[in-house]
């Protein structure tokens, strides 16, 4: 199951995230967490299994706010 999300998180990364940054939104801006929450996923699935993974990537997602400072949050 893991290899699974892993794999759906680099599909998006590739095929959703990556054009969609290109004509929709400045490709300047960037993230304003260090790694990108994709990036976080996919070290924390790797690093606490799928379930903890999956929770502690929810709650990252969600941590992404206008109103958040961001900074580095490695998992």
């Amino acid at each position: 199951m893991r290899k699974i999300l892993v794999k759906l998180i680099r599909f998006y990364q590739k095929n959703i995230s990556l054009p969609f940054s290109l004509v929709f939104v400045n490709p300047m801006a960037g993230c304003r967490f260090y790694p990108s929450c994709s990036e976080y996923s996919i070290a924390a699935i790797n690093k606490y299994g799928f379930s903890t993974g999956l929770i502690k990537s929810l709650i990252r997602i969600l941590r992404c706010a206008p109103w958040s400072k961001g900074g580095v949050n490695l998992p």
